[in-house]
């Protein structure tokens, strides 16, 4: 498994998997590559990190942090990650795993699921479930994708780690790695002049 020390780096080795190893492909908004699994950790993040600053859209962070903590759907995102997180079929799930957390610090069921059977075959989320384990003193998190738009996936994994940090709060503990499943990674074609200089960008860098 790989592990990244920052949440820039992951998202530099998630585009990298895509663009090395990924193969045509197609998805409901236009050609894509997509590439096979991919699972690692992510031992830091926040939003000051160094390569997402010089390399992110700034303009996409209040977007992407509405779609984690308001309940209404945000345009142009088609369903609310806050309101599967806060209100599911009327349950705070984030609440449930806390309490589950304090009361069973053993526990392997501190399990979220972010799909609902039978809902829009158009709208069903790309992260599909979250999994929470005190281990080591320390809570950890696993997010798992049915399927992640490499480029932007670092404005998921941010909004992701203060949910973690949540958790890990209303337990009384810190919090650990964040470990990430991408079940199909990939990266939409219109966008691959902004990976590919993205990528160009970051290794001259590590290069200097």
């Amino acid at each position: 498994m790989e592990r990244w020390h920052t949440c820039g780096e992951a998202w530099i080795g998630l585009m990298r998997h895509v663009w090395t190893t990924g193969v045509a492909g197609l998805d409901d908004r236009g050609p894509v590559i997509e590439a096979p699994p991919r699972l690692f950790e992510i031992a830091s993040l926040g939003w000051d990190d160094p390569i997402v600053r010089a390399y992110g859209d700034a303009e996409a962070v209040a977007r992407y942090t509405a779609k984690f903590t308001r309940t209404d759907v945000v345009p142009p995102f088609k369903y609310s990650y806050g309101a599967r997180l806060r209100d599911a079929l009327g349950v705070d799930q984030v609440d449930w795993v806390i309490e589950l957390l304090r009361s069973r610090p053993w526990t392997k069921s501190g399990w979220i699921s972010l799909t609902v059977p039978g809902e829009r075959q158009d709208a069903v989320p790309c992260l599909a479930a979250l999994a929470f384990r005190v281990r080591s003193s320390r809570v950890s998190m696993t997010a798992t994708f049915r399927s992640q738009n490499a480029y932007t996936s670092y404005l998921n994994y941010l909004p992701l780690r203060a949910v973690q940090l949540e958790v890990a709060g209303a337990v009384g503990l810190p919090a650990g790695t964040m470990r990430v499943f991408v079940d199909v990674p990939h990266v939409y074609i219109a966008d691959t002049g902004a990976v590919t200089a993205v990528l160009a960008r970051t290794a001259m860098r590590s290069v200097a």
